[in-house]
Order: structure tokens, then sequence, then C-alpha cells
């Protein structure tokens, strides 16, 4: 069974991804996060890409294209200094947000 990204944590998955792994395709960023989850997450290319381009946009990564390991053209992205600020800024949020959770879960 697939559980769906909790909002607002999508930039952050990829944001790791890429300062975890370095320069990668979209393809590349989805199956890391689905297979490092252990298949519980999976990103679909409707969510991952415009993602990717609003991250363009923002400055958080840069892209670049090269050839894919089995010869196919291929935008590589790579996490800019402004990205892996917004990477701490938006594990802090998460970090947050999940302790407070877990405040209101745990049992009395």
């Amino acid at each position: 069974m697939r559980t769906e990204i909790p909002p607002g944590t999508l930039n952050m998955l990829i944001l790791k991804s890429l300062a975890r792994l370095g320069p990668m395709h979209g393809y590349g960023i989805a199956l890391h996060i689905q297979q490092t989850t252990d298949e519980v997450l999976q990103v679909e290319e409707g969510s991952l890409y415009p993602a990717l381009q609003r991250m363009l946009i923002k400055g958080w990564v840069k892209a670049e294209w090269r050839q894919t390991e089995n010869k196919r053209r291929a935008r590589y992205y790579t996490l800019t200094p402004a990205g892996r600020e917004q990477l701490d800024a938006e594990i802090h949020e998460f970090e947050r947000a999940t302790a407070a959770i877990r405040r209101v879960i745990q049992p009395a």
C-alpha cells in the first residue's frame, strides 16, 4: 500500500536527496525516495517535475543537461547554497510540526 507524501514535505525530500547523493536526474530522485522509504512513498512525475521547476525559479537547485548511464539525455539537478539553507529550514519546521503532533497523539 502506498502512502501519500505528507503535504509540504516534497521539497524537503527532493532537497535532501540531492544533498545526500549529489547531482541527479528526476527519475533518480524519485527512485531514491521510493527505495529509501521501502516503497512507502512514491513521487509521481506530475508532482516531481513541477516541484523541481519551482525550485529552479527560487534558486534552490540548478540544472544542466547531461547523458545518463544509458546514453539518454536528461536534466541533472544540483543543490545550491540557497537550497541547502532552505533544506535546513524545512527540516527544522518538519521536526517542529512532528513534535507538536506527537504531543497531541501520545497517550495521556
